[in-house]
């Protein structure tokens, strides 16, 4: 691949200039450790300084372990907790620490609070939002944030950021998804939230061309990705065109290497119309992942 520039932007509130394309480690779930290492050559060599995974991305956490060892200091690292007991979040931070060979990390998230009865359970005095708020004080990690999936996710961060202060939050962002006038309009309130009060905002889904035909199982991405180059990079350029966002990569590996060379090259080529996007829906036959009869399911 030849020499990459990716734009980089304030991460939120933290202080990190962060490569708004970040990757997302969920890629190296499956893989063996020699084709980890050369996918994390590659992430270095591209010049990306943030790393995103989680407790339950497979054995990413253990195949960041030998990178790490040699370049800790050279990224922003973030990973996810989905416990939702304060007990059980800080064992299974402890747990990707060791996993990661790390003394602490930079961001943890509590994955995917959505659902309104573990969204309770996560804010309870007992809960873990209360457990990595102490993490935070010990030194064990820097910042908390809060992901999600599906139509409520935008509406349900603004609730969790007006109940605590968390550093950023995580959601899908493409052009399918924004074709839903309830989903545009909580995203649009929650990105004004974001911007007023400093919080990172990271997207993912950015290149989903819509679910498996045939269910999720033996894909590398549990959503059936864009393939192709062009339709790759206006879906990247659709994200990165809006100033503030940061986007996922991929969990199928294949494809980093077209993301990479779409968000070297967003800037430049500038923000697809709707026209261009509406017609690689039509082309390429693509649908939103989540639907009203289908709203939070992954």
């Amino acid at each position: 691949m030849a020499t990459l520039t990716l734009p980089r932007a304030p991460f939120g509130s933290t202080g990190h200039d962060s490569t708004r394309v970040i990757f997302g480690a969920a890629a190296l779930g499956g893989m063996s450790q020699e084709r980890a290492d050369t996918t994390m050559e590659l992430v270095r060599t591209a010049g990306i300084n943030h790393i995103d995974t989680a407790a339950s991305y497979g054995a990413s956490e253990d195949r960041l372990q030998p990178f790490l060892a040699d370049h800790r200091d050279e990224f922003f690292l973030a990973t996810k907790t989905g416990e939702r007991a304060g007990g059980d979040a800080r064992a299974e931070l402890e747990r990707s620490l060791e996993r990661m060979g790390v003394d602490s990390v930079d961001l943890i998230q509590l994955h995917n609070l959505v659902a309104p009865d573990q969204w309770a359970r996560a804010f309870a005095p007992d809960g873990a939002v209360a457990a990595l708020a102490a993490a935070r004080d010990e030194g064990l990690v820097r910042f908390i944030g809060v992901t999600g999936h599906g139509l409520d996710v935008a509406a349900r961060h603004i609730e969790s950021l007006d109940a605590f202060a968390f550093d950023s939050v995580l959601f899908p962002y493409n052009h399918t998804m924004r074709a839903f006038p309830e989903y545009r309009a909580d995203v649009e309130r929650l990105l004004t939230m974001c911007a007023e009060r400093g919080v990172a905002v990271q997207t993912i889904k950015s290149i989903a061309r819509r679910n498996w035909a045939d269910g999720k199982a033996g894909h590398f991405s549990w959503y059936e990705p864009l393939t192709e180059a062009d339709p790759i990079d206006r879906a990247v350029r659709y994200v990165l065109g809006r100033p503030g966002l940061f986007l996922n990569t991929s969990s199928d590996a294949r494809l980093l290497p077209m993301v990479l060379e779409a968000g070297a090259v967003a800037a430049e080529r500038g923000v697809p119309g709707d026209a261009e996007m509406d017609a690689d829906v039509a082309a390429l036959e693509m649908a939103p992942l989540f639907d009203e009869a289908n709203r939070n399911e992954i």
